[in-house]
Protein backbone atom coordinates (compact mmCIF):
# COMPACT_ATOMS: atom_id res chain seq x y z
CA UNK A 1 0.00 0.00 0.00
CA UNK A 2 1.32 3.11 -1.31
CA UNK A 3 1.18 6.61 0.41
CA UNK A 4 -0.91 8.18 -2.27
CA UNK A 5 -3.19 5.33 -1.79
CA UNK A 6 -3.59 5.36 2.11
CA UNK A 7 -4.09 9.21 1.89
CA UNK A 8 -7.25 8.82 -0.40
CA UNK A 9 -8.92 6.33 1.17
CA UNK A 10 -8.16 8.30 4.71
CA UNK A 11 -9.74 11.43 2.84
CA UNK A 12 -12.57 8.92 1.35
CA UNK A 13 -13.09 7.20 4.90
CA UNK A 14 -13.71 10.28 6.71
CA UNK A 15 -15.94 11.95 4.21
CA UNK A 16 -17.65 8.39 4.62
CA UNK A 17 -17.62 8.58 8.26
CA UNK A 18 -19.42 12.51 7.99
CA UNK A 19 -21.75 11.80 5.29
CA UNK A 20 -23.29 8.67 7.09
CA UNK A 21 -23.64 10.37 10.78
CA UNK A 22 -25.13 13.26 9.33
CA UNK A 23 -27.47 11.56 7.24
CA UNK A 24 -30.40 8.92 7.44
CA UNK A 25 -28.75 5.78 5.90
CA UNK A 26 -27.40 4.82 8.77
CA UNK A 27 -29.04 3.07 11.45
CA UNK A 28 -28.63 2.15 15.01
CA UNK A 29 -30.39 -0.15 17.16
CA UNK A 30 -33.13 0.66 19.38
CA UNK A 31 -32.65 -0.93 22.59
CA UNK A 32 -35.55 -3.70 22.18
CA UNK A 33 -35.74 -7.44 21.87
CA UNK A 34 -36.27 -8.76 18.29
CA UNK A 35 -39.08 -11.08 18.04
CA UNK A 36 -37.56 -14.01 16.72
CA UNK A 37 -39.86 -16.40 14.29
CA UNK A 38 -40.08 -20.53 14.70
CA UNK A 39 -36.81 -21.84 14.54
CA UNK A 40 -37.61 -23.86 11.35
CA UNK A 41 -39.39 -21.58 9.50
CA UNK A 42 -36.50 -18.58 10.09
CA UNK A 43 -35.02 -19.28 6.66
CA UNK A 44 -31.59 -19.80 8.45
CA UNK A 45 -30.21 -23.38 7.51
CA UNK A 46 -26.60 -22.66 7.88
CA UNK A 47 -24.55 -20.90 9.95
CA UNK A 48 -20.63 -20.01 10.08
CA UNK A 49 -18.79 -18.65 12.10
CA UNK A 50 -15.21 -17.16 11.71
CA UNK A 51 -12.99 -16.71 14.69
CA UNK A 52 -9.54 -14.08 13.94
CA UNK A 53 -7.21 -12.83 16.75
CA UNK A 54 -6.73 -10.37 19.17
CA UNK A 55 -7.83 -6.77 18.35
CA UNK A 56 -10.27 -4.70 20.76
CA UNK A 57 -13.33 -2.72 19.36
CA UNK A 58 -11.90 0.73 19.68
CA UNK A 59 -8.59 -0.21 18.07
CA UNK A 60 -9.95 -1.96 15.58
CA UNK A 61 -13.83 -0.28 14.59
CA UNK A 62 -13.63 2.86 16.93
CA UNK A 63 -14.00 5.02 13.49
CA UNK A 64 -17.48 3.18 12.81
CA UNK A 65 -20.34 5.65 12.37
CA UNK A 66 -23.01 5.61 14.60
CA UNK A 67 -20.98 2.72 16.96
CA UNK A 68 -19.92 3.17 20.23
CA UNK A 69 -16.13 4.06 19.50
CA UNK A 70 -13.47 6.27 20.56
CA UNK A 71 -9.94 6.82 19.30
CA UNK A 72 -8.72 10.00 18.94
CA UNK A 73 -8.08 12.39 22.21
CA UNK A 74 -7.61 9.15 25.40
CA UNK A 75 -4.83 9.87 27.60
CA UNK A 76 -3.56 6.98 29.88
CA UNK A 77 -0.57 6.76 32.07
CA UNK A 78 2.18 3.99 31.80
CA UNK A 79 3.71 2.61 34.85
CA UNK A 80 6.34 5.27 35.05
CA UNK A 81 3.27 7.97 35.76
CA UNK A 82 3.97 9.51 31.88
CA UNK A 83 1.06 10.20 29.69
CA UNK A 84 0.40 8.49 26.24
CA UNK A 85 -2.32 9.91 23.94
CA UNK A 86 -4.50 6.98 21.48
CA UNK A 87 -2.72 7.15 18.23
CA UNK A 88 -3.40 6.29 14.72
CA UNK A 89 -0.80 3.36 13.93
CA UNK A 90 1.96 4.22 10.87
CA UNK A 91 2.35 0.58 10.09
CA UNK A 92 0.62 -2.74 9.67
CA UNK A 93 2.35 -5.02 12.23
CA UNK A 94 3.91 -3.24 15.19
CA UNK A 95 7.13 -4.30 14.44
CA UNK A 96 9.40 -3.00 17.36
CA UNK A 97 6.68 -3.05 19.82
CA UNK A 98 6.10 -6.00 22.81
CA UNK A 99 2.66 -8.01 21.98
CA UNK A 100 0.16 -6.36 24.10
CA UNK A 101 -0.32 -8.26 27.24
CA UNK A 102 -3.81 -10.18 27.04
CA UNK A 103 -3.64 -12.59 29.80
CA UNK A 104 -5.80 -12.93 32.73
CA UNK A 105 -3.63 -11.22 35.10
CA UNK A 106 -3.21 -8.37 32.71
CA UNK A 107 -6.96 -8.09 31.52
CA UNK A 108 -7.37 -7.38 34.99
CA UNK A 109 -4.46 -4.20 35.38
CA UNK A 110 -6.43 -3.10 32.06
CA UNK A 111 -9.67 -3.42 33.62
CA UNK A 112 -8.38 -2.09 37.09
CA UNK A 113 -11.82 -2.78 38.82
CA UNK A 114 -14.13 -0.88 36.30
CA UNK A 115 -11.61 2.13 35.25
CA UNK A 116 -10.51 0.96 32.17
CA UNK A 117 -7.16 2.59 32.20
CA UNK A 118 -4.51 0.37 33.14
CA UNK A 119 -3.60 -0.57 29.31
CA UNK A 120 0.41 0.77 29.79
CA UNK A 121 0.36 -0.45 32.98
CA UNK A 122 0.32 -4.49 32.35
CA UNK A 123 3.21 -6.43 31.05
CA UNK A 124 5.36 -5.19 28.85
CA UNK A 125 3.08 -2.92 27.06
CA UNK A 126 4.11 0.15 24.64
CA UNK A 127 2.47 3.09 23.38
CA UNK A 128 1.24 -0.03 21.02
CA UNK A 129 -1.57 -1.11 23.13
CA UNK A 130 -3.25 2.15 22.92
CA UNK A 131 -2.88 2.62 19.02
CA UNK A 132 -5.60 2.54 16.46
CA UNK A 133 -6.52 1.82 12.98
CA UNK A 134 -8.69 3.72 10.64
CA UNK A 135 -11.09 2.70 7.86
CA UNK A 136 -8.72 3.88 5.65
CA UNK A 137 -6.34 0.67 6.80
CA UNK A 138 -8.39 -1.69 7.00
CA UNK A 139 -9.99 -2.62 3.07
CA UNK A 140 -12.00 -5.55 4.54
CA UNK A 141 -13.78 -4.00 7.68
CA UNK A 142 -13.92 -0.53 5.65
CA UNK A 143 -16.48 -1.84 3.43
CA UNK A 144 -18.14 -4.79 5.61
CA UNK A 145 -18.58 -2.29 8.64
CA UNK A 146 -20.67 -0.04 7.02
CA UNK A 147 -22.59 -2.21 5.32
CA UNK A 148 -23.54 -4.82 7.48
CA UNK A 149 -24.70 -4.93 11.08
CA UNK A 150 -21.90 -4.37 13.85
CA UNK A 151 -22.29 -5.22 16.73
CA UNK A 152 -20.58 -2.53 19.36
CA UNK A 153 -21.68 -4.06 22.38
CA UNK A 154 -19.92 -7.40 21.69
CA UNK A 155 -17.66 -8.42 24.06
CA UNK A 156 -14.79 -11.49 24.50
CA UNK A 157 -16.15 -14.26 26.80
CA UNK A 158 -14.26 -13.72 29.66
CA UNK A 159 -10.90 -11.85 30.43
CA UNK A 160 -8.28 -14.39 29.31
CA UNK A 161 -6.38 -15.41 26.33
CA UNK A 162 -7.01 -17.00 22.91
CA UNK A 163 -7.47 -20.41 24.46
CA UNK A 164 -10.09 -19.92 27.19
CA UNK A 165 -11.95 -17.79 24.65
CA UNK A 166 -11.92 -20.48 22.10
CA UNK A 167 -13.10 -22.95 24.59
CA UNK A 168 -16.06 -20.69 24.93
CA UNK A 169 -16.77 -20.39 21.89
CA UNK A 170 -16.99 -24.16 21.53
CA UNK A 171 -18.28 -25.35 24.78
CA UNK A 172 -19.39 -22.25 26.45
CA UNK A 173 -17.11 -22.34 28.93
CA UNK A 174 -13.45 -23.05 29.42
CA UNK A 175 -11.72 -25.10 31.72
CA UNK A 176 -8.03 -23.24 32.08
CA UNK A 177 -7.50 -19.73 32.38
CA UNK A 178 -4.11 -19.54 30.45
CA UNK A 179 -3.17 -21.00 26.88
CA UNK A 180 -2.20 -25.38 27.58
CA UNK A 181 -1.96 -27.95 25.52
CA UNK A 182 -3.32 -30.07 28.19
CA UNK A 183 -6.72 -32.40 26.84
CA UNK A 184 -9.75 -30.89 27.00
CA UNK A 185 -12.71 -33.09 28.29
CA UNK A 186 -15.55 -30.23 28.12
CA UNK A 187 -18.96 -31.31 25.82
CA UNK A 188 -18.91 -28.65 22.93
CA UNK A 189 -21.55 -27.74 20.53
CA UNK A 190 -20.38 -30.46 17.91
CA UNK A 191 -21.60 -32.67 20.61
CA UNK A 192 -25.25 -31.16 20.53
CA UNK A 193 -25.43 -31.44 17.34
CA UNK A 194 -23.94 -35.06 16.48
CA UNK A 195 -26.68 -36.09 19.42
CA UNK A 196 -29.43 -34.04 17.23
CA UNK A 197 -28.40 -35.44 13.78
CA UNK A 198 -27.15 -32.12 12.29
CA UNK A 199 -24.34 -31.40 10.65
CA UNK A 200 -21.14 -29.82 11.42
CA UNK A 201 -17.94 -29.07 9.96
CA UNK A 202 -14.84 -27.49 11.27
CA UNK A 203 -12.14 -25.84 8.96
CA UNK A 204 -8.85 -24.74 10.25
CA UNK A 205 -6.32 -22.82 8.24
CA UNK A 206 -3.07 -24.91 9.66
CA UNK A 207 -3.39 -26.06 13.14
CA UNK A 208 -6.82 -27.18 14.09
CA UNK A 209 -8.22 -25.85 17.33
CA UNK A 210 -10.42 -28.76 17.85
CA UNK A 211 -7.13 -31.37 18.58
CA UNK A 212 -7.26 -30.07 21.76
CA UNK A 213 -9.91 -32.71 22.07
CA UNK A 214 -7.74 -35.10 21.49
CA UNK A 215 -8.58 -37.15 18.61
CA UNK A 216 -12.45 -37.00 19.33
CA UNK A 217 -13.39 -34.61 16.55
CA UNK A 218 -10.87 -35.52 13.62
CA UNK A 219 -14.06 -36.55 11.89
CA UNK A 220 -15.30 -33.10 11.36
CA UNK A 221 -11.77 -31.13 11.06
CA UNK A 222 -11.16 -30.21 7.71
CA UNK A 223 -8.71 -27.81 5.82
CA UNK A 224 -9.79 -24.64 5.08
CA UNK A 225 -9.75 -24.96 1.09
CA UNK A 226 -12.75 -27.29 1.66
CA UNK A 227 -14.68 -25.00 3.07
CA UNK A 228 -13.99 -22.80 -0.34
CA UNK A 229 -14.65 -25.79 -2.08
CA UNK A 230 -18.40 -26.58 0.19
CA UNK A 231 -19.03 -23.08 -0.48
CA UNK A 232 -18.94 -23.04 -4.23
CA UNK A 233 -20.73 -26.53 -4.03
CA UNK A 234 -23.42 -25.79 -2.24
CA UNK A 235 -22.39 -28.71 0.18
CA UNK A 236 -22.19 -26.82 3.60
CA UNK A 237 -22.92 -28.19 6.58
CA UNK A 238 -26.12 -26.79 8.71
CA UNK A 239 -22.77 -25.51 11.05
CA UNK A 240 -19.54 -24.62 10.83
CA UNK A 241 -16.34 -22.83 12.10
CA UNK A 242 -13.75 -21.50 10.38
CA UNK A 243 -10.22 -20.74 11.62
CA UNK A 244 -7.40 -18.55 9.87
CA UNK A 245 -4.08 -19.82 9.71
CA UNK A 246 -2.11 -19.51 12.99
CA UNK A 247 1.22 -20.55 12.34
CA UNK A 248 4.39 -17.75 12.76
CA UNK A 249 2.45 -14.79 14.93
CA UNK A 250 5.43 -14.05 16.42
CA UNK A 251 7.17 -13.14 13.57
CA UNK A 252 3.97 -11.49 11.65
CA UNK A 253 3.47 -13.55 9.08
CA UNK A 254 0.45 -15.22 10.23
CA UNK A 255 -3.28 -15.08 8.84
CA UNK A 256 -5.03 -14.22 11.82
CA UNK A 257 -4.40 -10.61 12.62
CA UNK A 258 -2.52 -11.86 16.26
CA UNK A 259 0.40 -9.10 16.88
CA UNK A 260 2.88 -9.13 15.36
CA UNK A 261 0.59 -10.21 11.95
CA UNK A 262 0.36 -7.50 9.04
CA UNK A 263 -3.55 -6.89 9.17
CA UNK A 264 -3.61 -6.86 5.48
CA UNK A 265 -3.24 -10.49 5.61
CA UNK A 266 -5.99 -10.98 7.89
CA UNK A 267 -8.39 -8.50 5.76
CA UNK A 268 -7.61 -10.52 2.42
CA UNK A 269 -8.62 -13.80 4.56
CA UNK A 270 -11.79 -12.21 5.69
CA UNK A 271 -12.81 -11.29 2.26
CA UNK A 272 -12.33 -14.31 0.30
CA UNK A 273 -14.22 -15.90 2.97
CA UNK A 274 -17.11 -13.12 2.90
CA UNK A 275 -16.64 -13.39 -0.47
CA UNK A 276 -16.81 -17.32 -1.09
CA UNK A 277 -20.06 -17.42 1.37
CA UNK A 278 -22.29 -14.55 -0.22
CA UNK A 279 -22.03 -16.01 -3.75
CA UNK A 280 -22.56 -19.44 -3.33
CA UNK A 281 -25.18 -21.60 -3.34
CA UNK A 282 -26.51 -21.43 0.29
CA UNK A 283 -26.36 -18.15 1.09
CA UNK A 284 -29.90 -17.35 0.73
CA UNK A 285 -30.23 -19.45 4.62
CA UNK A 286 -27.10 -18.27 5.62
CA UNK A 287 -26.05 -16.82 8.77
CA UNK A 288 -22.40 -15.25 8.99
CA UNK A 289 -20.81 -14.18 12.15
CA UNK A 290 -17.35 -12.97 12.42
CA UNK A 291 -15.85 -12.43 15.60
CA UNK A 292 -12.49 -11.70 17.25
CA UNK A 293 -11.43 -14.25 20.37
CA UNK A 294 -10.34 -11.57 22.79
CA UNK A 295 -8.82 -7.99 22.84
CA UNK A 296 -5.60 -8.94 22.20
CA UNK A 297 -3.66 -6.22 25.13
CA UNK A 298 -5.50 -3.24 23.08
CA UNK A 299 -7.61 -0.34 24.70
CA UNK A 300 -10.97 -0.27 25.14
CA UNK A 301 -13.52 2.27 26.47
CA UNK A 302 -16.20 -0.01 27.57
CA UNK A 303 -16.82 -1.60 31.14
CA UNK A 304 -17.03 -5.20 30.34
CA UNK A 305 -19.69 -7.12 32.96
CA UNK A 306 -19.59 -10.36 34.67
CA UNK A 307 -22.02 -12.77 33.29
CA UNK A 308 -24.10 -16.54 34.54
CA UNK A 309 -20.78 -19.11 34.99
CA UNK A 310 -20.55 -21.93 36.80
CA UNK A 311 -16.80 -20.74 37.66
CA UNK A 312 -16.85 -16.99 39.30
CA UNK A 313 -13.23 -16.91 38.01
CA UNK A 314 -14.30 -16.82 34.67
CA UNK A 315 -17.58 -15.29 34.92
CA UNK A 316 -16.12 -11.59 34.12
CA UNK A 317 -16.73 -10.90 30.47
CA UNK A 318 -13.36 -9.43 28.60
CA UNK A 319 -13.13 -6.10 26.87
CA UNK A 320 -14.89 -5.44 23.62
CA UNK A 321 -13.82 -6.97 20.03
CA UNK A 322 -15.01 -6.44 16.61
CA UNK A 323 -17.76 -8.57 15.30
CA UNK A 324 -20.05 -8.21 12.10
CA UNK A 325 -23.42 -10.24 11.35
CA UNK A 326 -23.73 -10.86 7.66
CA UNK A 327 -27.12 -12.70 5.93
CA UNK A 328 -29.88 -11.67 3.61
CA UNK A 329 -31.79 -11.22 6.73
CA UNK A 330 -29.29 -9.18 8.23
CA UNK A 331 -30.24 -5.58 8.62
CA UNK A 332 -27.50 -2.82 6.46
CA UNK A 333 -25.87 -0.31 8.08
CA UNK A 334 -26.63 -0.85 11.21
CA UNK A 335 -25.20 -1.04 15.12
CA UNK A 336 -26.98 -3.40 17.54
CA UNK A 337 -25.97 -1.73 21.05
CA UNK A 338 -27.39 -5.04 22.96
CA UNK A 339 -24.92 -7.00 25.20
CA UNK A 340 -23.47 -10.45 23.26
CA UNK A 341 -20.44 -12.65 23.36
CA UNK A 342 -18.96 -15.78 22.23
CA UNK A 343 -21.60 -17.79 23.91
CA UNK A 344 -24.55 -15.82 22.00
CA UNK A 345 -23.61 -17.03 19.02
CA UNK A 346 -24.00 -20.53 20.44
CA UNK A 347 -27.28 -19.35 21.51
CA UNK A 348 -28.43 -18.97 17.70
CA UNK A 349 -27.22 -22.46 16.81
CA UNK A 350 -29.26 -23.99 19.40
CA UNK A 351 -32.21 -22.22 18.94
CA UNK A 352 -32.15 -22.72 15.59
CA UNK A 353 -31.63 -26.94 15.84
CA UNK A 354 -33.77 -27.09 19.19
CA UNK A 355 -30.47 -27.75 21.55
CA UNK A 356 -29.79 -27.75 24.84
CA UNK A 357 -27.50 -25.29 26.10
CA UNK A 358 -24.06 -26.11 27.58
CA UNK A 359 -23.69 -24.33 30.09
CA UNK A 360 -25.09 -21.42 32.32
CA UNK A 361 -23.84 -19.07 30.61
CA UNK A 362 -24.91 -19.85 26.99
CA UNK A 363 -28.55 -20.58 28.73
CA UNK A 364 -28.33 -16.83 29.45
CA UNK A 365 -26.27 -15.50 26.75
CA UNK A 366 -28.87 -12.83 24.56
CA UNK A 367 -29.15 -14.73 20.80
CA UNK A 368 -27.57 -13.16 18.05
CA UNK A 369 -30.16 -13.94 15.65
CA UNK A 370 -32.59 -11.24 17.58
CA UNK A 371 -30.07 -8.60 15.05
CA UNK A 372 -31.55 -10.31 12.33
CA UNK A 373 -35.04 -8.86 10.74
CA UNK A 374 -37.66 -11.27 10.21
CA UNK A 375 -39.85 -8.52 9.63
CA UNK A 376 -39.34 -8.24 5.44
CA UNK A 377 -38.26 -10.54 2.88
CA UNK A 378 -34.57 -11.86 2.60
CA UNK A 379 -32.19 -9.34 0.63
CA UNK A 380 -30.23 -11.70 -1.17
CA UNK A 381 -27.95 -8.46 -2.40
CA UNK A 382 -24.04 -8.62 -1.29
CA UNK A 383 -21.67 -6.54 -2.66
CA UNK A 384 -18.94 -8.08 -3.74
CA UNK A 385 -15.34 -6.68 -1.73
CA UNK A 386 -11.87 -6.41 -3.08
CA UNK A 387 -9.07 -6.35 -1.24
CA UNK A 388 -5.81 -5.80 -2.69
CA UNK A 389 -3.03 -8.11 -2.71
CA UNK A 390 0.21 -6.62 -0.89
CA UNK A 391 3.75 -7.18 -0.59
CA UNK A 392 4.59 -7.61 2.80
CA UNK A 393 7.05 -6.23 4.86
CA UNK A 394 10.27 -8.21 6.73
CA UNK A 395 9.48 -10.96 9.41
CA UNK A 396 9.58 -8.98 12.78
CA UNK A 397 12.21 -9.80 14.68
CA UNK A 398 10.58 -11.11 18.01
CA UNK A 399 10.10 -8.32 21.03
CA UNK A 400 9.68 -10.05 24.62
CA UNK A 401 8.43 -13.45 25.50
CA UNK A 402 7.55 -15.52 21.86
CA UNK A 403 4.27 -14.46 21.73
CA UNK A 404 2.51 -17.79 20.06
CA UNK A 405 4.16 -20.95 21.72
CA UNK A 406 0.64 -22.43 21.99
CA UNK A 407 0.04 -22.92 18.54
CA UNK A 408 3.52 -25.12 18.21
CA UNK A 409 2.71 -26.74 20.96
CA UNK A 410 -1.04 -27.66 19.37
CA UNK A 411 0.52 -28.40 16.36
CA UNK A 412 3.03 -31.21 18.14
CA UNK A 413 -0.19 -32.40 20.36
CA UNK A 414 -2.32 -33.05 16.94
CA UNK A 415 0.77 -34.99 14.98
CA UNK A 416 1.47 -36.71 18.27
CA UNK A 417 -2.52 -37.78 18.50
CA UNK A 418 -2.85 -38.90 14.75
CA UNK A 419 -3.68 -35.30 13.15
CA UNK A 420 -2.84 -35.47 9.30
CA UNK A 421 -1.83 -31.34 9.07
CA UNK A 422 -1.52 -29.76 5.86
Amino acid sequence: MNFSRRTFLTTAGTAMATALAAGTSWRAAEAATAVLPPAAASGIDHIIVVMMENRSFDHFLGWLPGADGAQAGLTFTDRYGIPHTTHHLADFQGCGHPDPDHSYEGGRIQYNNGKNNGWLRAGENDEFAVGYYNAADLDFWRQAGPDWTVCDQYFAATMAETYPNRFYQHAAATDRIHNSTATCTLPTIWDRLAAAGVSGKYYYGDIPFTALWGAKYQGISHHYSEFLTDCSAGTLPAVSFVDPRFTDEGSGTSGDDHPHADIRSGELFLAEVYNAVTTGPAWANTLLVINYDEWGGFYDHVVPATAPDTNPETALRGFRVPSVVVSPRARRRYVAHDVYDHTSVLKAIEWRWNLQPLTPRDRAARNIAEVLDFSRPANLAAPKYFVPPFVAGPACTPVGPPPAEEWSGLKEKALADGWKLP
